[in-house]
């Protein structure tokens, strides 16, 4: 992830729709670390699997199962947002109380 915060994502691959990938290199190992962009400017990168390399070819089995693990993220994140919505939070954090009348 150096590489990734140092080059952005020259230094990863894109695999489909809103999920990369980036290596690691463990003692006795490689790995891949599949991810996706999130946040307002794209500043989180969101670890959505980690699998032990074993050829030149991320399986498709990975890939599906991080994209239903970013869409799960996305759509807690909306079920939170609009929860806050209803109950009058509108840019508000819900740790912070309310102020004025």
């Amino acid at each position: 992830m150096r590489e990734v915060r140092r080059d952005g994502l020259k230094a990863t691959r894109h695999l489909r729709g809103d999920i990369y990938e980036t290596r690691a290199e463990g003692a006795d190992e490689s790995y891949r670390l599949i991810f996706a962009k999130e946040g307002r400017m794209s500043q989180i990168l969101l670890s959505l699997h980690v699998i032990s390399k074993k050829t030149g070819k991320t399986p498709p089995s990975d890939i599906r199962l991080a994209e239903r693990r970013l869409t799960d993220w996305r759509q807690r994140g909306q079920t939170l947002r609009t929860r806050s919505l209803r109950a009058g939070g509108a840019g508000r954090r819900p740790d912070r109380p309310r102020r004025g009348p």
